[in-house]
């Protein structure tokens, strides 16, 4: 009975130290596994902190426009700008510009319309690109500690000679399979939230079109009566 229980005790003592948890394959990943680390988390910063942004953007009330309109039509044009600076959306500040320009050539009030629009876009983009950066240079880092650890193990084949100790290739292996999980497990998700993000920039761009022409056409109300 007593042997069988030491059998089991040392079993599970052996299982437990086999057994590896995320920061030992982490450690065995080698140093790049520490820039893909720093990656993970700009991932995450960037990601987190523009979602937010284009939420905060893209929440305007329904009843926005009409209220605009109301104000022109009444002659109320400091009221209008006021309500586009509470609204403090880049759909309000693209409106509030052309609002200030209402008395100039249409065409000088689609420009400034544009420009602003142009320029709220590319708050929105803002680190994006970087963003992108990451999608593709970590499966690369990891690809690259795909070809050291290859590197490392033939070397260690040349120095052991003819015998050829698995223990003794592990580490060259640990380094190429850890860092090219690593890097897709960065990747990967640095890719999917790119492309979500563009689509909610898109989305948001065609919601400054829409009411960009449904302020022009508020301008032109007077003209068409």
């Amino acid at each position: 009975m007593m042997t069988f229980l030491q059998a089991a005790v040392e079993t599970a003592a052996v299982s437990e130290e086999t057994r590896m948890g995320l920061w030992t394959l982490f450690i065995k990943g080698g140093w790049l596994m520490w820039p893909l680390l720093a990656l993970g988390g700009v991932t995450i910063f960037i990601f987190v902190e523009r979602f937010l942004a284009i939420r905060k953007a893209s929440v305007l009330d329904m009843n926005f426009m009409n209220r605009i309109r109301d104000y022109i039509s009444d002659g109320k044009i400091s009221t209008a700008v006021n309500l586009c600076r509470k609204t403090d959306t880049p759909i309000a500040r693209m409106i509030e510009k052309g609002i200030e320009r209402i008395g100039r050539p249409m065409s000088d009030i689609q420009a400034a319309i544009e420009n602003v629009a142009n320029l709220e876009v590319s708050k929105l983009e803002n680190g994006l690109p970087f963003l992108a950066t990451i999608a593709g240079g970590a499966p690369m880092i990891g690809f690259l500690g795909t070809v050291i650890g290859m590197v490392q193990t033939f070397m260690d084949m040349s120095a052991a000679g003819g015998t050829v100790d698995l223990g003794l290739l592990a580490s060259g292996m640990y380094v190429a399979m850890v860092t090219t999980v690593g890097g897709l497990i960065v990747g990967i998700p640095a890719y999917f939230g790119y492309n979500y993000l563009v689509a909610r920039i898109e989305k948001l761009v065609f919601q400054m079109e829409a009411n960009s022409i449904a302020f022009m056409d508020i301008l032109n109300q007077p003209v068409q009566k």
